[in-house]
């Protein structure tokens, strides 16, 4: 398996951010709506304002990226299954998509660690926790509690001490 996209497909999830995340009615929403809801404007797996949602209220939307973790659940966890044909994984695809962003967030670390002048095990050590992000097989019982798990808490402990080759300003 190659290294996961780091950037959204829209078109291979199944609207989880539109679901999953909670909204809150300001300069970046026009409404407030509670996490685990299906937002108002989806049609089906797609934004029915899309091509208008700055000028509808919605410039929040605009800018959020899940970084690929969207497709990742439903393409590689759920097998292409949505909550939306099978309402029983809605709280199974939520769970699985506030996983799946962290492991995502780890994994952009890690890549652009990749630009760092690391040290001979430091790049060793960077390569192997990357790969153990995008295993051959996932599924919930692997992702479940990843923010919270000793690989995350591994992964940030590793990235934090990389500041040592970063160049002061």
């Amino acid at each position: 398996m190659s290294r996961p996209a780091l950037s959204a497909d829209c078109s291979a999830c199944a609207a989880l951010c539109c679901l999953a995340l909670a909204l809150d009615r300001g300069e970046s929403f026009a409404i407030d709506k509670p996490a685990g809801t299906p937002c108002p404007n989806l049609a089906g797996h797609a934004c029915a304002i899309h091509a208008d949602l700055a000028k509808k209220g919605f410039p929040g939307c605009t800018r959020y990226s899940c970084h690929g973790a969207g497709q990742r659940v439903v393409q590689e966890v759920f097998a292409g299954r949505s909550w939306q044909d099978d309402p029983a994984l809605t709280g199974p695809m939520i769970a699985a998509f506030g996983d799946m962003r962290a492991v995502q967030s780890r994994l952009e670390l890690l890549v652009a660690a990749e630009a760092l002048p690391l040290a001979k095990g430091d790049a060793a050590r960077r390569d192997a926790l990357e790969r153990a992000l995008w295993p051959e097989a996932l599924d919930t019982a692997r992702l479940d509690g990843f923010a919270t798990s000793p690989l995350s808490r591994e992964i940030d402990t590793f990235v934090a001490s990389l500041r040592r080759y970063v160049p002061a300003p």
